[in-house]
Formats: C-alpha cells, structure tokens, sequence
C-alpha cells in the first residue's frame, strides 16, 4: 500500500503517563498471553456484585451510627433507612433497564443515564471489585464491549472530518500499518497517545462529534471514565502477548467496523 493512502500520525505528550495502570506489573507473562477475552455476561454478574457491596455497605453504616443518630432526633434513623430503600429501588431499576436495553439492542435509557452517565461509574467501580479477586482486566474487557453495545445503539454518524482515531504508542508495528491504512482509507486523523491525558487535550482543541479509541482494558475504562461523558466514544481493546505497553495487537477488523460505523458514507 502507498504511503499516499496512509493516514498521518500526530503524537500528543502531556502529563499523566499512559501505562500507569501496570505499573504493579512483574514482568512475568500475562494470564493467556495477554488475551482477556470474556463474555459480557461477566459484567453484569460483576456489577451486580458491586451494587449490592455498595448498598451493603451504606446499609453497615447506617446500622452503626443510627443509635448515635437517634439522640439528634428518633425520626433521623427511619428517614435514612428509607432513603436507602428507595436507592436501592431506583437502582435496581436503573440496572435492569440498562441490562434490558443491552439484552434486545435497544437504548431503553437516554445517553446521560446510560452509557455516557451512570454506566461509566458503575463500569469503574466494578473494575475496582474485580480487581480485589484477580479478575480486573477479564471484567474491564466484559464492561467495555457492554459499554460499546449501548453506544453502538444510537446509530450516530458523522463527519470524516469530525471523527478521532486515539491509539497508544504500544502497537506492533504489522498492527500499526493496519491502523493507518484503516484511518486512511476512511480519512480520519490518528492521535498517538503517549500520555494519559491525551484524549481530554485533543478534544478540548479538535472539538470531534466522536471518537474511537484503542487501549487496554485498564487504560480504556480509565479514558471512557473520564472522556466518555463530554463526546460519543467507541472502544477497542488490545492483546498484549510481550506484556503490557509493547507489541499489542488488536482486531482489525473490527477497528475498521467501528469507524466505518461513524463515518457518513
């Protein structure tokens, strides 16, 4: 292919280094090579976990404090524990809504309570949970394509002009060449991030109408978290078989799906 057809690289670097998320890592091989391919079942088993952790906890803390409470005033423990009751009743809901809407393809919730609202909390402090039983990266890898279903769904489209391509610094070289010629072929920009905080600078000076960003599974439900809620945002995770921040490899394919599902014709 010619360099003619290839799109341009512009690297970004700021100031919260990309990777900091492996930082922990020993150097050993990673769990299947790197690959951590789950169903998006685990999700929403993971995340019905977390609710009932969060709301377990809250519930702990009222029980605690209510006797102390109830010297203000013997009405104060009864409204808490009401209150909660009726959080939990809203949250619930919320989650089998979100649930439903991922089960029959159909945005039951509006974008601000879905996947660029609530979801995007629920996604990290699940990650959190997970990460305490060794299954962070498997459950990050489930949260994003659940996260990518609901996005999918709105059916946006834009501009070639008014998509972003965002990938890390850490892609094989085969993997690379892919990536530019998909983002040549579609004439949409890629950014190299080499820092964390890449996707919030470029979207504060581009102004995209969407993005699709490429990263890890911690990486990428850091970048949704903190990006997801200002622009419309399609996700694609990595393998990583020599380890985290070298050679990945990622599905092609689907990379191109992602942006030719944004891009007008």
């Amino acid at each position: 292919m010619s360099d003619s057809s290839r799109a341009q690289l512009i690297h970004i670097d700021v100031d919260r280094r990309l990777g900091h998320e492996w930082d922990e890592w020993n150097g050993d091989a990673l769990p299947n090579a790197g690959n951590f391919d789950s169903p998006p079942s685990l999700f929403f088993r993971w995340a019905m976990l977390t609710l009932a952790i969060g709301l377990g906890l809250v519930a702990g803390l009222i029980y605690l404090l209510a006797p102390r409470l109830a010297i203000f005033g013997a009405v104060i423990p009864t409204v808490l524990w009401m209150a909660l009751a009726g959080t939990s009743m809203v949250l619930w809901l919320w989650f089998g809504l979100l649930t439903l809407s991922y089960v029959l393809r159909k945005p039951l919730l509006p974008e601000k309570l879905a996947e660029r609202g609530p979801f995007l909390r629920l996604m990290r402090w699940t990650s959190r949970v997970a990460g305490r039983f060794g299954r962070r990266d498997w459950v990050e890898n489930a949260a994003v394509k659940v996260y990518d279903a609901l996005a999918i769904e709105r059916g946006r489209k834009v501009g070639k002009g008014e998509l972003l391509l965002l990938i890390p610094r850490c892609l094989s070289r085969a993997t690379l060449d892919g990536v530019l010629a998909i983002a040549g072929k579609y004439e949409v920009p890629v950014f190299v991030a080499t820092r964390g905080q890449l996707a919030r600078r470029v979207i504060r000076e581009r102004r995209p109408r969407a993005v699709v960003a490429v990263a890890c599974e911690r990486d990428m439900v850091s970048g949704l978290h903190d990006v997801a809620g200002r622009v419309p945002v399609l996700g694609l995770t990595m393998t990583l078989p020599a380890g985290p921040c070298k050679d990945a490899g990622l599905d092609l394919d689907q990379l191109e799906a992602w942006v030719k599902a944004y891009v007008v014709a």
